[in-house]
């Protein structure tokens, strides 16, 4: 999973403070049941959001029946853009950039609505057509998913947009004309006409060809909540929705049953929302019928649209090309670690340890060593808890939740030293025992690094790792003999046990 860095990950991947200084992007986004604004800290592949709000106004509510804008609605969405337009100017944006989609697009009176949408907003507002607001979903699904493998759908309140993704790239895209708002406008309840509805638009595209055993990625605040009831009742113990994983079966049998529920049922879900709730029907409708059209493998929830997708999409090449993941961690690295230079090299000199992994496995391992020296600054007795929390539920992408639990581990046992994870920490469901113990060996291998080194650039290379079929050796010169002192003696025994060998210490001369 990823973009790319140098190939051997060599000592010329760059560091950086933070994103290149492009000035602040902000990113409207007028949709058929919200208004919502986002603003970057700059133009590059891993930027924080320095502001993300959203206003619930249904100006596409209606729409079926009456052909034009919720007139209470709009009125709610201008004053939201003036509000942002106030905003973005005390927050010093560079750029700003607005989208309007299918209720703007579809509605008689949705030019006069995007002429006083630009005087409240101060800029142009776009009317994105239904494939392109397609496209910038599946951009905005590839941001975070480089690797994404099959098709991209985005229920919104008045169009379901859908685009096909591999190789980090978007392909054929479809949008048809309703959305959960626009399904529950037409069809008042009736859940049979609703399914009728979905099934007659979807059986006349070809894009579901060849989608069987591949994932089906789902965008939109809708599916978010469905997600949110499935983690709820099979209590998953991470509660985070990028890149969170339903298995088909599971999904198909939930969205069946959600779409049977009354208002008392779906009340007592405390993972929808009030706003949801009436919506969240038609939504698991849209979403089981999606299911039957095609045998997926999977559904994986996206948080990231068509605003991330606008942001993807003025990326350079070269930022569109880097590993979401890697570029964060070296962000957070060059940032906050004592010497950031120090990662890279903890990185190349436990690589004797790990003879035989793989690139996936290769990738996390540069994650957790940039990852490494992140809680420094923390009280020593909460180190280990409170970096474990902090890189479990960091806003990378290029990682699915396996991966995250991953990074998190080894990094608690870099601070702790601890064998196991407490179980008050476990992450149930998504460790494994190969995982837990190649987690142990990366973090333990950094704790005896930081021991030698205690972080300072350059002096990893005084000693270096041996692995034989028996023992896992470090080489000490003997003017720096010293430095292997009872701690370091005892945190390479723990190493030993951990990689299934007797530890030594090896004073050379020199």
């Amino acid at each position: 999973m990823g973009g790319t860095y140098p190939a051997d990950l060599g000592e010329d991947m760059p560091y950086r403070m933070q994103p290149a200084a492009t000035g602040r992007f902000a990113i409207v986004d007028i949709g058929s049941n919200s208004v919502r604004l986002v603003v970057f800290d700059s133009l590059a592949r891993t930027s924080p959001t320095v502001h993300n709000e959203k206003s619930i106004c249904s100006i596409g509510r209606d729409l079926g029946a009456t052909g034009v804008l919720h007139k209470q609605g709009v009125e709610m969405a201008l004053e939201a853009l003036r509000r942002f337009r106030i905003l973005t100017d005390k927050l010093d944006v560079m750029t700003r950039e607005a989208v309007a989609t299918a209720a703007a697009r579809d509605a008689k009176n949705g030019a006069e609505f995007v002429r006083r949408a630009e005087a409240a907003w101060g800029a142009p507002v776009r009317v994105l057509t239904g494939e392109e607001e397609a496209r910038l979903a599946g951009e905005g699904v590839l941001a975070a998913i480089p690797d994404a493998d099959g098709l991209t759908a985005d229920l919104g309140g008045g169009s379901l947009d859908m685009v096909a993704v591999k190789g980090g790239q978007t392909g054929e895209a479809y949008s048809l004309p309703f959305g959960s708002l626009r399904l529950y406008d037409m069809s008042r309840g009736d859940l049979d006409k609703t399914r009728r509805i979905i099934d007659a638009e979807l059986s006349r595209l070809p894009i579901f060809k060849g989608m069987d055993r591949r994932t089906l990625y789902v965008v939109g605040g809708i599916w978010r909540s469905v997600a949110r009831v499935n983690m709820l009742g099979q209590d998953y113990p991470l509660h985070i929705l990028q890149n969170y994983t339903i298995p088909y079966d599971r999904a198909l049998d939930l969205s069946n049953v959600l779409a049977k529920q009354g208002r008392k049922s779906l009340e007592r879900l405390a993972a929808v929302s009030k706003r949801r709730m009436e919506l969240l029907p038609y939504g698991a409708v849209v979403l089981h019928r999606l299911l039957t059209t095609a045998k997926f493998k999977e559904v994986v929830v996206s948080a990231n649209g068509v605003r991330e997708g606008l942001m993807f999409q003025r990326l350079s090449a070269e930022e569109r090309a880097k590993d979401p993941l890697i570029d964060y961690a070296t962000i957070e690295n060059t940032r906050r670690s004592r010497f950031p230079a120090h990662a890279l090299e903890l990185f190349h000199w436990a690589t004797p340890l790990f003879p035989d992994e793989n690139a996936e496995q290769r990738r996390l391992r540069l994650a957790v060593s940039l990852l490494s020296d992140l809680g420094w600054r923390l009280h020593p007795d909460y180190r280990a808890q409170g970096t474990y929390y902090e890189v479990l539920n960091m806003p990378f992408g290029g990682a699915d939740h396996r991966a995250r639990a991953f990074i998190a581990a080894a990094v608690y046992h870099r601070y702790s030293g601890a064998d196991e994870i407490p179980d008050d920490l476990r992450m149930p469901g998504l460790t494994d025992k190969q995982g837990e113990k190649r987690a142990l060996r990366i973090g333990l291998a950094a704790r005896v690094a930081f021991d030698l080194s205690a972080s300072a650039a350059g002096e990893l290379a005084y000693y270096r790792l041996r692995l034989t079929p028996t023992k896992v050796i470090l080489e000490v010169p003997s003017r720096r003999s010293a430095i292997a002192d009872e701690t370091v003696s005892k945190r390479m025994g723990a190493l030993g046990e951990a990689l299934d060998r007797k530890a030594e210490i090896l004073v050379l001369g020199g």
